[in-house]
């Protein structure tokens, strides 16, 4: 890994690591954004190679495209928390469990990370295995809707596939 890619790598983590800091902590004083900041510091010193590693081309442009994935799984993650209370709330409590299994065109390590956890923290799914030589993934449904998102409309492998450039 040359000098530049070894820098970008430690301040992108960085970076992210920060911005999830200061989301998560609310507190906004000089003492806990100091102590916050140097933390973030030496764990991204430690662990730059987790979210940018090897030789990959197009790093940047992969980052970008992350950062503005977060947004759409954010909503996702609302939408299924909506359709979650639904079912739970509603008289008849319309849930039906399965698991459902089926192969992407995703082969990437972060890619196949990040459609694994994408599922796991929507509401409703859970990934339960993932065989990364054949892109395949077994996941847990709360009814027939969330496992048709993923088996059928498939627009968060689309959007992770882009992401990480294995369209």
């Amino acid at each position: 890994m040359r000098k530049g890619e070894k820098w970008f790598g430690l301040l992108f983590t960085f970076c992210v690591m920060a911005v999830f800091w200061v989301l998560l902590s609310g507190i906004f004083d000089a003492f806990h954004l100091i102590s916050g900041l140097v933390c973030c510091a030496i764990v991204a010193i430690i662990s730059r190679d987790l979210l940018v590693n090897g030789k990959s081309e197009n790093k940047l442009l992969k980052s970008l495209r992350l950062i503005m994935y977060i947004p759409w799984e954010l909503w996702q993650i609302v939408l299924a928390n909506i359709d979650v209370a639904y079912r739970v709330l509603h008289p008849k409590m319309p849930i039906d469990p399965l698991i459902i299994e089926f192969e992407t065109i995703l082969r990437g390590e972060l890619s196949l990370l990040t459609l694994a956890n994408s599922i796991t923290l929507t509401p409703g799914t859970i990934t339960l295995l993932v065989e990364p030589e054949r892109g395949k993934f077994w996941v847990h449904a709360i009814a027939k809707e969330p496992a048709h998102a993923l088996l059928v409309d498939q627009t968060m492998q689309r959007k992770v596939a882009h992401v990480f450039m294995e369209t």
